[in-house]
């Protein structure tokens, strides 16, 4: 994995990040002008009503759109110098994503939906089956390895999507509402298993959230006002 360590540089840093969409002559200004710097290991709650920009934030900063302005630096290299082939590679190797819909492939296991990102890393198919075996016990779900996503529950499903997220060990973490339809114990449990991996990886954690309890759990809360981030706290 081509992760970079430079204890004297965050691991994110977003300037003048501006985000627009045109439509019917005229331009909505979605970000306009955010600047974050995110340490190695730090937790963002990104809180707010729907529709004031969080998930087109979060979907910048794990390259999924570009921005229109700004840059985002990633271990101090502007990512979006790269094409698309490069972007894809660094969100493979250091960008994992858990999404309120699971986005897992039903006629595959547990096991073989947390290969995924390996071997899309290249990596041969024994060494992913190790890694995904790895990863999905230690979510919980030791007995659970074989079963299709239709036989797991929703709780243990969103686990599998945490395991997808964290199998190549990512330094970076990005979560899009983990828990949104989940009840309230498999949430809690959700809840405080990203908190313990986020504790034992080191790994950065940036959540968008209407949940309070999730968000009061994370080291910074942060909303969108008027296109810029303000602390929410």
């Amino acid at each position: 994995m081509d992760r970079i360590h430079a204890p004297s540089e965050p691991l994110v840093r977003v300037a003048g990040l501006c985000k627009w969409f045109d439509t019917t002559g005229s331009r909505l200004e979605i970000l306009k002008g955010v600047d974050l710097t995110l340490a190695s290991g730090e937790t963002l709650a990104v809180v707010g009503a729907s529709g004031i920009g969080k998930s087109t934030l979060l979907h910048i900063l794990g390259t999924l759109e570009r921005p229109d302005a700004g840059q985002v630096l990633l271990n101090g290299q502007d990512i979006f110098a790269h094409g698309n082939e490069r972007l894809a590679r660094i969100r493979n190797r250091r960008i994992g994503f858990v999404f309120q819909f699971h986005h897992l492939l039903p006629e595959f296991s547990a096991l073989e939906n947390a290969m995924m990102p390996v071997l899309i890393a290249g990596k041969d198919r024994s060494a992913a089956a190790s890694a995904a075996e790895q990863i999905l016990v230690r979510v919980g779900l030791k007995d659970r390895l074989g079963h299709r996503v239709g036989e797991l529950s929703g709780g243990e499903q969103q686990r599998v999507a945490l395991a997808r997220a964290l199998v190549l060990n990512p330094p970076l973490l990005l979560a899009d509402e983990p828990t949104g339809n989940l009840d309230r114990k498999n949430s809690d449990q959700v809840h405080e298993l990203l908190m313990s991996l986020n504790a034992e990886f080191a790994m950065t954690v940036v959540v968008v959230t209407h949940n309070p309890q999730l968000a009061a759990m994370l080291s910074r809360q942060v909303t969108i006002v008027e296109g810029r981030l303000v602390d929410a706290t």
